[in-house]
């Protein structure tokens, strides 16, 4: 039947995910970030999705589709949300069936134990990652001396670091490898200045919280400097394949081919992929 439906213009999707969260039917979804409508028959057409897209990347249009299926759609939010109410299964997001962000959801998380009921049999310090703790120096032979543990150092090497503020040209991109950051990886990962920062240029962005798309500015960045590679590194949520996204595509548009790589961290702090 012909009727009114959403449609998704993926070139202008910033992949911040704010329409797959302001939908009520799940009929969006974030996969590779970018916003997609993954059936006819759960969007009921009224747009209560349009106002939230910081990019004017949906329109309401009248083509030939399923008919709206409330019971479908009931079924399929009942699903969800029994999944969703267990974090020990929550890494659906990380592979773009989640509604909404689920980074965005309160959560409070215990430093080195990770998801409740699948807690290491040793448990880690609030330290992070392991093997990357700071060791604690001995105090000596007395009792009442304690132990120090050394100060880590800051390895940003420039200033500004978001993307939006960062210059197309700098001195300090002159050879560098250039790391393309979502800005709550620092705080999720503990060692995120020895093991990610260190020797890197670094840039960081959130496609949910800036209303644009990054590929166009990194592109510039890549193209018009001495750049040597460049890293990604994103948490697990589907907003963050906005980001990843904008990369590789300033990776193409620039034309060099360069080595590059993709890290996803876990909302506890664990890096769970490499590319």
């Amino acid at each position: 039947m012909i009727r009114k439906i959403v449609e998704i213009d993926e070139s202008k999707c910033n992949g911040c995910g704010a329409c797959a969260e302001a939908c009520h039917e799940g009929a969006i979804a974030m996969i590779n970030g970018k916003a997609k409508l993954v059936r006819d028959d759960y969007c009921d057409g009224l747009g209560d999705c349009l106002p939230e897209c910081p990019v004017d990347a949906i329109r309401i249009v009248e083509r030939e589709a399923a008919d709206y299926d409330a019971a479908a759609v009931a079924e399929n939010m009942k699903a969800r949300q029994e999944a969703e109410s267990c974090d020990c299964h929550g890494d659906h997001g990380h592979h773009g069936h989640g509604h909404g962000c689920p980074g965005s959801a309160p959560r409070q998380l215990e430093p080195g134990h990770g998801c409740p009921g699948s807690a290491p049999k040793t448990v880690l310090a609030p330290h992070g990652c392991p093997g990357s703790a700071p060791q604690a120096v001995e105090g000596g032979a007395s009792s009442g001396e304690t132990h120090q543990v050394p100060k880590m150092q800051s390895m940003l090497r420039q200033w500004p670091v978001q993307i939006q503020l960062a210059p197309v040209r700098g001195d300090f991109y002159e050879n560098a490898k250039l790391l393309i950051a979502a800005d709550c990886t620092p705080f999720a990962y503990a060692n995120f200045h020895e093991d990610f920062i260190k020797d890197h240029v670094v840039l960081v962005g959130c496609p949910k919280l800036d209303p644009v798309n990054y590929a166009e500015k990194l592109s510039a960045i890549i193209r018009e400097n001495n750049i040597k590679s460049v890293s990604v590194v994103r948490m697990e949520v589907p907003c963050c394949g906005g980001l990843q996204n904008a990369a590789m595509t300033a990776l193409q548009q620039s034309g060099k081919f360069l080595p590059w790589s993709v890290t996803t961290i876990s909302l506890d702090g664990k890096i769970i992929e490499k590319l």
